[in-house]
């Protein structure tokens, strides 16, 4: 029943911000399907998703357990600092230090788990820089960089 209830007010969700994200401009043409389709595209991955959870055969009920709601809480605090120290650290020691947090979350060992923030936050700045030219903040390798 919680995963079904989940579901739906997961769908929900995502038809109110497809509907916001439906109005977003740009106010010059920078790119040709405009700023609107990969939220529309993720929300509509996330809605097909909430759709087969609500509709599939045999749902194994879990039931909620202090353990669980303590998890699922840490990650959104993990998530939450995240977001707000995206800017100020940037985002190689922000990625790495959420994958870390988000890894130890999820029975992750220590040393793996290091390692993987690490290679995540530097792939994917890379990936994001260097192939697609996208700006990320550097945070606290400003300094280094302008050097």
């Amino acid at each position: 029943m919680y995963v079904r209830l989940f579901a739906a007010s997961w769908l929900l969700l995502c038809a109110v911000l497809a509907v916001l994200a439906w109005g977003f401009q740009a106010p010059f043409a920078y790119d040709p399907v405009g700023p609107r389709a990969y939220p529309l595209l993720l929300l509509s991955l996330m809605a097909a998703a909430s759709l087969w959870l609500i509709y599939k055969p045999g749902v194994v009920e879990q039931h909620l357990n202090l353990q669980s709601v303590k998890r699922a809480l840490l990650c959104i605090l993990a998530l939450l600092a995240y977001a707000l120290l995206f800017e100020t650290l940037g985002f190689v020691i922000s990625t790495a230090l959420g994958t870390f947090a988000l890894g130890l979350l999820f029975t992750g060992r220590l040393l793996p788990c290091a390692i993987s923030g690490v290679l995540m936050g530097v792939v994917l700045y890379s990936l994001f820089d260097l192939l697609l030219d996208v700006p990320l903040p550097l945070g606290l390798f400003e300094a280094f960089v302008e050097n």
